[in-house]
């Protein structure tokens, strides 16, 4: 019974990454901690590897319809990588199953959901303002940041959340993007997103695998179900109205962010 809790867990994140671009570490994570029970450093390392290999499958649909925009991809990921880098060395200097990490990640945890849902709900009301398409021969305008250090300092910040809590690619990296590449319309920003998260999600899994803070089989589980929800979100994503998912979505990370910094 617990096998297909994990199944439908993953189908219900995965088809909310899919329709939103939020929900990979911002959802999971809470889930499997309060919901599962697992130690807040083993729901990390697995969410991660989650996350990487569900925006992994929404990014190549994504791909073929091209909707990713590369340059915006790239220059996150310019500044996200070596941060993640840098947190992992430090996370295996002082060892992921330590006291003082395990009250670290869950503290951060609960202000990166407090974050996370500030940022849905920002996006939820704010959302349907911006821009719908990219003006013929304004492609290479959109696709430039406000300032070209921006991208690599945001980035930073994202991947040093990302692999201390395995939250923050998803809204916090929907609501950055917004405000560096304000020519972008919504679901191209989304789209970046996704992709954007993989190579960063893919890498700091890779760090806690190498910590032992994955659990393979309950991974193999969640993926099982998320990897058709986010085929089906992605397929919504260009459908559905956003806003009152997005509020609701709001509500509940601001509830499981409260929760975690009360533990």
């Amino acid at each position: 019974m617990q096998d297909l809790a994990f199944v439908l867990a993953g189908f219900f994140v995965g088809s909310i990454v899919g329709l939103t671009g939020v929900g990979g570490g911002s959802l999971m994570t809470p889930i499997l901690i309060f919901f599962f029970g697992v130690k807040p450093y083993m729901a990390v390392g697995t969410d991660l590897l989650f996350a990487a290999f569900t925006k992994m499958g929404g990014t190549v649909k994504l791909a073929r319809s091209r909707h990713i925009d590369w340059p915006v991809v790239l220059n996150l990921s310019a500044g996200s990588i070596p941060a993640a880098l840098i947190t992992l060395y430090v996370l295996h200097q002082l060892g992921a199953t330590s006291t003082t990490v395990q009250h670290i990640m869950t503290t951060t945890l609960g202000f990166a959901l407090l974050l996370t849902a500030a940022a849905t709900l920002y996006k939820a009301i704010r959302g349907k303002s911006g821009p719908t398409n990219i003006a013929a021969g304004h492609e290479a305008a959109a696709t430039r940041p406000r300032h070209w250090s921006l991208p690599l300092l945001f980035g930073a910040l994202i991947g040093t959340l990302v692999t201390l809590t395995s939250v923050g690619a998803g809204a916090i990296g929907v609501t950055v993007l917004m405000l560096l590449y304000p020519l972008l319309p919504l679901p191209r920003i989304v789209a970046a997103d996704i992709a954007y998260a993989v190579p960063l999600t893919l890498v700091a899994g890779m760090g806690h695998a190498s910590l032992g803070s994955v659990d393979w089989p309950m991974l193999a589980k969640l993926l099982a179900g998320s990897l058709p929800g986010i085929w089906l979100g992605s397929h919504l994503m260009f459908k559905t109205p956003e806003r009152v998912i997005r509020s609701l979505l709001s509500l509940l990370l601001a509830y499981a962010g409260l929760k975690l910094i009360a533990l």
